[in-house]
C-alpha cells in the first residue's frame, strides 16, 4: 500500500504558504483487496531540526490533518514525511514532500507601494497619421526597475511580489516564474494576494536588475459591463509591491524592496486591458528612467496566494488559415478556448500595423463579434522591422476559436495559448457515443475557460463576473473534472466578504456592477458551495469559516418572509434563468431554495457541533408551507414546469405519497414535448439526476441523446466545442440570438456532467459519506450506449467505475481506494448470475455483503479492483 499525492493545504509543494496551521493530506494506492491504513506517523523538519513528530497514531485519517508541530516561521521550508501501517499492523511505504511558508507577519514587509509619478511624465508629441490609435503615456503599463549589487551569489533567493493590477516580474532580463495575470482577482478591499518565487538560480554576484511590468488588470481597467474607462472600481492606476530576499553564503541576508529609489521607463506595451486587448509598438525600447512615486507605505490587506495561479496550460496550433484579402487572414484553432494568440510574423518594414481580432463563431464566413458588446478583444502590434518577429500579448485574454489577422501579406504562424487557473485535472469520462464524448469535452473546455481567477460566467464579452448561481449549479461537475478545493475555498472568502449588513449574499463575487441583494438560487450559492466542499473534500475549515454567513443568509430570508414563502427581498429574481418554452413561478423556485439552504445550514450546524434544532424546525416549516401553497392533491406543482417538479423532488419538498405522481407529471411533460427539455440554469442540473433517481433513466438518456432543439446535442450538431450560454444561441429557425447576451462559452448548462460521472458511469458516494469514504457505485446502462467508464481522483484516492454490455452479458468494473468501502448496485433482474472469475458474488474476495434489491444485486465491497459479469436481463 503506497501513499501518494501528498498535499499541504490542498496543494502539492506550495511555495509561499500563508496558513499558520496548514493541513496535511495523502492518498493511498494498492492492488490488494481490503487494504486499509490502520496507523500513520508524520515527521516534519525545518533547517535540519525535527519540528513535529506525531509518533505512531492509530488512525485511518489521511485527509486534512491539522499541523500540531512548532509554530511556523516566515520564509522557511518544511519537509514532512508520512509513514503508514496497513490493516494488519504491518509497516507500509513512506512518502515525503515539502512546503515553504511565505511572509507571515506584517513586519516582514519593508517594501512600499510604488507607481507612476504623473509629474515626471514627458511631454506628449502629436501622434503621426499612422499612430492615431496609439494610447497616451498615462495609459501605458508601468515599466519598473531597480539595479543592485551582491558581493556573492546567494545560496537562497525569494521574490515576494504583488500588484494593484496585473504584473510580470523579471530578473536580469529573464522572466520570473510562469504565472499569468498575477495576482489574480480577489475582493481587493479585503485581500490582495502576493506571490512567492524561487529565484535562486537567476541572481548572480555583482550587478543585478530587478524589474516588473504592471498593467491595469482588474484593478483599474475595464471590469464587468461598466462603460467607464477605466472602471475604477478599486483604484485609478496600477502599482507594484515587491521585495527580493537573498541569503548569502556568510549567513547574512539582504533585502531589495520597492521604494523611492526605483525608476519607471517607457516601453513597447503602450496599453493593456483584459477586455479591450493589448497595444504594442515594438519600435519602442525600454528607456527613460523617471523617478517613481511612493503610493503607500502600508502594505495593506496582503495574503499569500492560497491556490494554484493562472498559467498557460497548453497550446493549440491553427487547423486552418484562410486568406480573405491580400493582407487579411482568418485563422481557425478548431476549439473555442480562452487565452491569446502567439503570432510568428515574417520579416517586414518597421511600423507595420498588425491587428488581431477574436471571435467565438463565424457569420457568413467572417468574425461574429456583436456578442462581445463593449469588449474590443483586439490586439495591435507595430512591427520593429527586419527579421521574423514574434508577438504574444501578456496582459489580456480573450475567448475565441477564430482570429482575424490584418496587416500581413504572408500567412503568419499562429498558435493559441490556452490559460486558466491551473486546477489539477482529476476526472475522465468516456463512452462509445461520439456525441456524448463531445458533450463531456465541451463541459471540460467550458470549465477551463471560465475558471480564470474566479468562476466567471463567460470569458469573451464585457462581463466575466463571478455569478453565484452559475457557480453553485456547476460546482458538482467541476469537482468531478478537477481538484477545485483550494480554488473555491479562496473564492468563497470573497462571497462571504460580499455579504451585506442584513445578511444577504450578492449575485456576484467579487462585488462588481451589482451591489443588490442576491436572488434566489444566486445568493444560495454562499450556502450550497461550502457544504459541497465539505462533502466532496472533507474540508471542515471552509465550512467553519463560512457557517456564520450561511446562517445569516437563512435568517435574512426568514426575517423578511415570516410567512415562510420567499416572496420579499428576492433581489433581481431571475427565476429559472434562460429556460425555454416554460415559465417556472418565481415564488416556487425561491421557496424551494429557502428550504434547501435552511436544510444545509441545519446539517452544517450538526457537523460543526452548533445548535441545529432551530434550523431543523424552520426547514420543516418551510417545507410544509411549500406543500400548502404550491402542491396540489394530485401531486402537481404550481406552474407545472419541469423545473418546478425537479426542485420539489430533488429538495425533498413533497409528501412521500405524492412523489410518484409528481414524477409522472414531470415525465409526461418531457414526453409530450418529444423528449425535450425546458429547463434553464437552475433546473438543468437536476434534470437527469432526478429522472434516474426515480426510475426514469430511460428519459434521462432520451434527453442526453436528443439532437433537436433544444438540447445539448443540437449545439454539438452545429459545431459547438464548448457549452453555450443559452439553448437558442443559434438556431436553424432564428439564427443568432440577441447579441445583448449570447455567449458561446458558458458552463451552467453543462452541469449535466455530474450525472455523466455519477449515474451513467456510476461514481458517487452514499448520503452520509464525506470525501468518498463510502462509495455508491451505480452504473446505469441505457440509451444508445454499449459501454461507459469514468475515473476520478478523489481526496482519498482513485475511484473508477465502468460497464459494457453485449447481447447477453453485462460487465462492470470498479476500483475502490484503500480504506474506503463501496456499495455497488449491479442492474440485473437475475442476481444469481453475478459472478467474478466464475465464482458467485457471495464467494468473491472483498465482498462483505450481497443482497438482491430493486436495483438488481447490491454488493458491499472493501477496497480493491473488481470485475463482475451478470445477465443483461433488464431490471
Amino acid at each position: 500500500m503506497i501513499p501518494y499525492g501528498l498535499q499541504t493545504e490542498q496543494r502539492i509543494e506550495p511555495l509561499g504558504l500563508g496558513e499558520p496551521q496548514p493541513r496535511l493530506s495523502w492518498k493511498l494506492r494498492s492492488d490488494r483487496r481490503g487494504a486499509a491504513q490502520s496507523a500513520y506517523r508524520i515527521t516534519a523538519t525545518a533547517d535540519g531540526e525535527t519540528v513535529w513528530d506525531t509518533g505512531r497514531r492509530q488512525s485511518a485519517d489521511t485527509i486534512l490533518i491539522p499541523w500540531e508541530g512548532a509554530g511556523l516561521r516566515s520564509a522557511t521550508r518544511y519537509h514532512w514525511r508520512v509513514e503508514i501501517w496497513d490493516e494488519t499492523g504491518t509497516a507500509g511505504s513512506t512518502a515525503e514532500t515539502w512546503f515553504e511558508t511565505g511572509l507571515l507577519h506584517r513586519e516582514d514587509w519593508p517594501a512600499v507601494w510604488i507607481g507612476r509619478d504623473p509629474v515626471a511624465l514627458p511631454p506628449v508629441d502629436p501622434p503621426t497619421d499612422e499612430d492615431l490609435l496609439a494610447p497616451g503615456p498615462e495609459e501605458a503599463p508601468l515599466y519598473l526597475r531597480h539595479e543592485f549589487q551582491l558581493p556573492e551569489r546567494p545560496v537562497r533567493a525569494r521574490l515576494y511580489a504583488t500588484a494593484h493590477g496585473v504584473y510580470e516580474p523579471e530578473l536580469n532580463g529573464a522572466r520570473v516564474g510562469d504565472r499569468e495575470l498575477a495576482p489574480g482577482w480577489t475582493e481587493y478591499h479585503h485581500r490582495i494576494q502576493y506571490q512567492t518565487y524561487d529565484v535562486t538560480e537567476q541572481v548572480r554576484a555583482g550587478d543585478n536588475t530587478l524589474a516588473a511590468v504592471v498593467a491595469d488588470g482588474w484593478w483599474s481597467g475595464y471590469v464587468g459591463f461598466d462603460p467607464r474607462r477605466p472602471a475604477r472600481h478599486y483604484g485609478d492606476a496600477p502599482g507594484f509591491l515587491a521585495q527580493l530576499v537573498v541569503d548569502l553564503p556568510d549567513g547574512s541576508q539582504q533585502t531589495i524592496a520597492t521604494g523611492s529609489d526605483w525608476t519607471e521607463s517607457d516601453g513597447p506595451i503602450r496599453a493593456a486591458d483584459l477586455m479591450m486587448g493589448q497595444y504594442v509598438d515594438a519600435r519602442r525600447a525600454v528607456s527613460g528612467n523617471r523617478p517613481v512615486a511612493v503610493l503607500d507605505t502600508a502594505v495593506g490587506p496582503l495574503v499569500a496566494e492560497p491556490d494554484e495561479p493562472i498559467r498557460v496550460v497548453t497550446e493549440l496550433p491553427a487547423v486552418a488559415v484562410d486568406r480573405r484579402a491580400p493582407d487579411r487572414f482568418v485563422i481557425d484553432f478548431g476549439q473555442n478556448l480562452v487565452g491569446r494568440v502567439r503570432l510568428t510574423l515574417p520579416g517586414m518594414p518597421g511600423g507595420r500595423r498588425i491587428t488581431v481580432r477574436h471571435a467565438e463563431v463565424l457569420e457568413d464566413g467572417e468574425l461574429y463579434v456583436a456578442n462581445l458588446r463593449r469588449a474590443a478583444a483586439t490586439d495591435t502590434y507595430l512591427t520593429a522591422g527586419g527579421d521574423t518577429e514574434v508577438f504574444e500579448p501578456r496582459f489580456t485574454f480573450h475567448g475565441f476559436r477564430y482570429a482575424e489577422v490584418t496587416g500581413c501579406t504572408e500567412a503568419p504562424g499562429a498558435v493559441a495559448r490556452v490559460l486558466h487557473s491551473d486546477t489539477p485535472w482529476t476526472g475522465r469520462f468516456e463512452c462509445d457515443d461520439p456525441m456524448v464524448n463531445q458533450l463531456h469535452a465541451n463541459i471540460g473546455w467550458g470549465q477551463r475557460g471560465n475558471f480564470v481567477a474566479v468562476p466567471t460566467d463567460c470569458p469573451q464579452r464585457d462581463e466575466r463576473l463571478g455569478w453565484l448561481a452559475d457557480a453553485q449549479v456547476f460546482a458538482p461537475t467541476a469537482t468531478r473534472n478537477a481538484d477545485v478545493s483550494a480554488f473555491f475555498a479562496r473564492w468563497l472568502r470573497d462571497v462571504v466578504d460580499g455579504q451585506n449588513d442584513d445578511g444577504a449574499f450578492r449575485d456576484v463575487a467579487p462585488i462588481i456592477a451589482f451591489e443588490r441583494e442576491g436572488a434566489p438560487a444566486w445568493g444560495d450559492g454562499g450556502v450550497i458551495i461550502p457544504w459541497l466542499l465539505w462533502k466532496t473534500y472533507g474540508d471542515r475549515r471552509v465550512l467553519e469559516r463560512s457557517f456564520d454567513a450561511m446562517a445569516r443568509w437563512v435568517e435574512h430570508i426568514h426575517r423578511h418572509n415570516p410567512g415562510l414563502l420567499w416572496e420579499n427581498r428576492t433581489g433581481n429574481s431571475y427565476g429559472d434563468w434562460l429556460q425555454v418554452d416554460a415559465e417556472t413561478p418565481r415564488d416556487v423556485l425561491a421557496t424551494a431554495y429557502f428550504a434547501r439552504s435552511t436544510q444545509i445550514v441545519a446539517q452544517a450546524a450538526e457537523v460543526l457541533g452548533r445548535p441545529a434544532a432551530g434550523y431543523r424546525s424552520l426547514h420543516a416549516a418551510v417545507t410544509e408551507a411549500f406543500q400548502d401553497a404550491f402542491v396540489g392533491d394530485d401531486g402537481s406543482v404550481k406552474g407545472s414546469t419541469q423545473t418546478g417538479y425537479l426542485l420539489a423532488l430533488a429538495f425533498g419538498l413533497l409528501p412521500d405519497t405524492m412523489v410518484d405522481a409528481a414524477v409522472g407529471h414531470l415525465a409526461a411533460d418531457i414526453e409530450r414535448r418529444g423528449n425535450r427539455l425546458t429547463t434553464g440554469f437552475v433546473g438543468v442540473s437536476l434534470l437527469c439526476p432526478v429522472l434516474s433517481e426515480h426510475g426514469r433513466a430511460d428519459l434521462a438518456y432520451a434527453l442526453l441523446h436528443q439532437e433537436e432543439y433544444p438540447s445539448w446535442g443540437y449545439s454539438i450538431r452545429h459545431g459547438a466545442t464548448t457549452i453555450w450560454e443559452r439553448w437558442d444561441g443559434w438556431t436553424d429557425h432564428g439564427g443568432f440570438q440577441s447579441a445583448a447576451m449570447n455567449s458561446f462559452n458558458h458552463y451552467s448548462l453543462g452541469s449535466v456532467g455530474d450525472w455523466l460521472y455519477g449515474r451513467v458511469a456510476g461514481i458517487d458516494q452514499t448520503p452520509d459519506s464525506v470525501a468518498y469514504a463510502e462509495l455508491l457505485l451505480r452504473p446505469t446502462p441505457g440509451g444508445l450506449l454499449t459501454w461507459a467508464s469514468a475515473e476520478q481522483e478523489t481526496a482519498r484516492g482513485l475511484v473508477a467505475c465502468g460497464w459494457s454490455r453485449d447481447d447477453d452479458r453485462l460487465t462492470v468494473t470498479v476500483t475502490v481506494p484503500p480504506g474506503c468501502t463501496a456499495v455497488l448496485q449491479i442492474p440485473t433482474a437475475d442476481p444469481g448470475s453475478v459472478r467474478e472469475n466464475d465464482l458467485p458474488a457471495t464467494e468473491t474476495a472483498g465482498v462483505i455483503q450481497a443482497e438482491p434489491s430493486a436495483a438488481g444485486l447490491t454488493l458491499r465491497l472493501t477496497s480493491g479492483r473488481y470485475t463482475f459479469t451478470a445477465s443483461t436481463t433488464p431490471v
